[in-house]
């Protein structure tokens, strides 16, 4: 990547990183058929956990002394994203890939609206009818209400949900707080959590079936941590962000080949609203942000 610019370098890092994540999920969507979600959460969740916190030792992550508000930050940030690995861990199990990938194309509208209404962060009327839009969108994929309506797609919102709430956290942690740090405290509570459920569920035998995809999952989620890691400090994040969009592309190429599943038209026509909501209202965020910069910049 030598040749290449800043802007470029941090899109293809971040397609990486959403084409990783989503081969992880593939692979524990597959180990659902052989492990229960509690064993197969603590079993990946630990090895992750082992290896961040010997990268994070290696970086010097783990030395440094933390505030007390972003102590409580990144703890409150950890229940959203033990939350978040349950409900989106057991849509996924329940769920097409590519439906429940969707219905998360819509975080960017979720942080937006909460960070209006919980952080009171300005948003115009252009995004609020973005938002207004991506939820119909929303509503698209999941049809509420007799035929098409899969109820494991609440599991999906309410991931959405935990995952907003992780988002917020991470906004008002100090900027001096290593992201190792934080992926760490992360990783170790969901794999507690794991270890948790585990004491109240059965344990299965580990196939070898089951442990090549199990491997495979640790090996595509701990470099998905690597590359939104390297993402962080490669390109303009406002440039870089709308690629996350690609991890629906990989969400519909593996349903497809591995699961043998397509969505239906309604499906795909929702998606195409939250993807392009959430396009808007990232672009809209990229534009404001240069504005209010060059607005500093005058004497």
């Amino acid at each position: 990547m030598g040749g290449l610019s800043d802007n470029a370098r941090g899109a293809l890092l971040m397609m990486g990183a959403m084409a990783a994540f989503t081969v992880n999920d593939a692979f524990m969507k597959a180990l659902s058929d052989d492990l229960p979600l509690f064993q197969a959460v603590l079993l990946r969740g630990a090895a992750t956990t082992l290896f961040l916190f010997a990268l994070a030792g290696g970086t010097g992550a783990l030395r440094r002394r933390l505030p007390a508000t972003d102590l409580r930050l990144i703890g409150l940030r950890t229940l959203g994203e033990i939350g978040a690995a349950w409900f989106f861990l057991t849509a996924l199990f329940h769920m097409p890939i590519a439906n429940v990938t969707a219905i998360l194309q819509a975080l960017p509208l979720t942080v937006t609206l909460a960070g209006a209404l919980f952080l009171r962060e300005p948003v115009g009327w252009r995004r609020l009818t973005a938002i207004a839009l991506g939820f119909l969108g929303v509503l698209l994929i999941v049809r509420p209400g007799p035929e098409g309506f899969n109820p494991y797609a609440v599991h999906a919102l309410a991931s959405v949900a935990c995952v907003t709430l992780r988002d917020l956290a991470t906004r008002r942690i100090s900027r001096e707080v290593p992201s190792l740090t934080v992926a760490l405290a992360a990783s170790a509570g969901v794999t507690l959590f794991g270890a948790a459920g585990c004491l109240t569920g059965a344990w299965a035998p580990v196939t070898p079936a089951a442990a090549l995809q199990l491997s495979g999952a640790i090996g595509f989620v701990i470099l998905g941590y690597i590359l939104s890691v390297m993402v962080m400090r490669a390109g303009d994040i406002g440039f870089v962000a709308p690629f996350r969009y690609t991890s629906l592309i990989w969400a519909l190429v593996l349903g497809l080949a591995v699961f043998g599943h397509w969505p239906d038209p309604l499906t795909l026509l929702g998606a195409a609203v939250v993807a392009g909501t959430g396009l808007f209202t990232l672009y809209r965020e990229r534009r404001l942000r240069r504005r209010e910069t060059a607005a500093a910049r005058v004497p």
